[in-house]
This record gives C-alpha cells, structure tokens and sequence, in this order.
C-alpha cells in the first residue's frame, strides 16, 4: 500500500479527471487518489468509476448529495484517510492549476522534517502564470492581510496545493472548521501553525485552469475576509 494519497474535491471535471488521473499514476512514486465529488451533473463520477477499474485499488471514490463546498469535501477527504492511515496526506485541484510532477517535492519536504508542505506562489522561486495582473495583487495582498492579522509567517496563506503528516490532521479539530472556500485554507494553516507544527514553502508555478469553470466567487472571497477575525477564537 501506497504512504500517499492526494484528496481531489471534484465538481464537473470531466475535461480534466482522466488526464489527471493518468497523470498521476504515471509518477515513479507511488501515489493514491482519493477523489471527492459533489454529484457532478456532468458525469465526473461515472468517469472516475471507468478508472477505478482500469487502476484497482489505488483509485478511490466518495460522492456526496448535493454542491456542499471545498472546505467541506477536504475534512470528509481528510477523515477518510486517517481512518485508512496514509501517512501522507495531500491537497491538490483537478484542473493542473498545481502540477502534479511538484508532488514529489511536497513530500520530500515533509520527509525532511516539515509537518506541513505548502506549494507556494509567493515564496522565493514562486510564480503565478497567465493570471490576469488584477487577480495576482488581489491574490497576493489577501496574504498580506492575513499575515497582518493572523501573524502566521506564511507567504502564501490562501494556497491550496499542500502535503500533511497525518499527526497534524488528527490533532486538528477538524469539526470545528466549517469554511468552505479560501478561508479554510488559510484556517488548516493557522490551525497547524497553533499547534506548534513546522510548514514548509516550496516554490511552485501555478498555472491557471485551461478547462472547466473555476470555483471563485464574491462569497468566497467575503468568507476569507471576515473569517480571517473569527478564526483567532476558534477551537482548532
């Protein structure tokens, strides 16, 4: 059995989930995939379900009733791998916004001695490509704000591409984070950060998705805005 497995939310991905997938499993390490998926219409699960059967046992699927977010789909993900004891425990988007060939470098740096790894955009090495400039200060300037408020010491706090120690997600009080978008990002941060865990940064170049549609919108960005305050009085 793999010591790896990369969580995957997945909502009509259907351009992207067979290359991901392929992609993956042509990695010299040996990684599991645990796909989240929130009933995609566009039929993202019965795909995954064609490739469980081409990739038996390294490929897994749970599909919830009905849209209920990223935050939620990475704590049931999350769950689920503690419960399966993966070591290692990664965060990635299907839409190869994060490259899947940095997934190497995410785990070595936890073998190294990191608890955390963060593939970071803002770090020194980082880079943003074909983003719109309006987005890339929009992006970067959240980080600024949350360090300002949270003083977490991290350069990029809203990252979503991201290697765990199991350890850290079993002390974390993964039922008291209820954000769903990029405010729980930045709260799995702050939650291990409270706890003493070492994060590293390593330096990646995200890429913006060629297909599907993304995920962002005003509701998103207000979550992280005010709940950067509440966070400071969470149990986490």
């Amino acid at each position: 059995m793999s010591d790896s497995v990369i969580i995957i939310p997945t909502y009509n991905e259907i351009e992207n989930i067979e290359k991901m997938t392929r992609k993956v499993m042509s990695l010299d390490k040996d990684y599991h995939v645990l796909y989240v998926d929130d009933s995609s219409p566009d039929g993202t699960a019965d795909a995954i379900r064609l490739l469980q059967e081409e990739f038996s046992g390294k490929i897994h699927l749970e599909v919830r009733k009905g849209k209920l977010g990223l935050g939620t789909a990475y704590i049931h993900g999350f769950k689920w791998a503690i419960e399966k004891k993966y070591d290692f425990i990664f965060e990635m988007d299907c839409d190869f916004s994060h490259d899947p060939d940095d997934l190497i470098r995410l785990y070595d740096a936890c073998v190294d001695g990191a608890d955390v790894s963060i593939g970071s955009r803002y770090c020194k090495g980082g880079k943003v490509s074909n983003w719109p400039l309006k987005r890339v200060l929009m992006s970067y300037f959240a980080s600024v704000y949350v360090r300002m408020i949270l003083w977490v010491g991290i350069k990029d706090t809203t990252a979503g591409f991201k290697c765990y120690r199991r350890k850290v997600l079993e002390k974390i009080n993964l039922d008291g984070i209820t954000f769903k978008g990029y405010a729980f990002q930045i709260c799995m941060k702050y939650a291990a950060k409270k706890h003493g865990y070492k994060i590293t940064e390593v330096p990646i170049t995200f890429i913006d998705r060629e297909f599907g549609q993304s995920k962002m919108n005003t509701g998103i960005f207000k979550e992280a805005f005010f709940g950067v305050w509440k966070m400071r009085k969470m149990d986490l």
